[in-house]
């Protein structure tokens, strides 16, 4: 899966993986270790939830068409 981050944004990643390791488990991983947790984590989970956003997104918009339709049936005039 593509995923552009910027290096900055990768090194906070990094970070935060290492204090789960650390936090949760007492566990000191390297930055080898990290990448690859996040490499793992990438391209093995990251299909299922990139996949639920999607979802959700569409539910967003098929609620937002369905108000519309409903306001534009609203704004209708009656035929006598």
């Amino acid at each position: 899966m593509f995923l552009h981050i910027s290096e900055e944004e990768k090194q906070v990643i990094m970070n935060e993986i290492k204090r789960f390791y650390f936090e949760e488990r007492g566990e000191e991983v390297g930055e080898i270790a990290a990448i690859q947790t996040f490499e793992f984590i990438k391209e093995k989970l990251g299909p299922y939830f990139y996949n639920q956003a999607i979802k959700d997104s569409r539910k967003v918009v098929e609620d937002k068409a369905a108000a519309i339709e409903e306001e534009l049936f609203a704004l209708e005039k009656r035929l006598s």
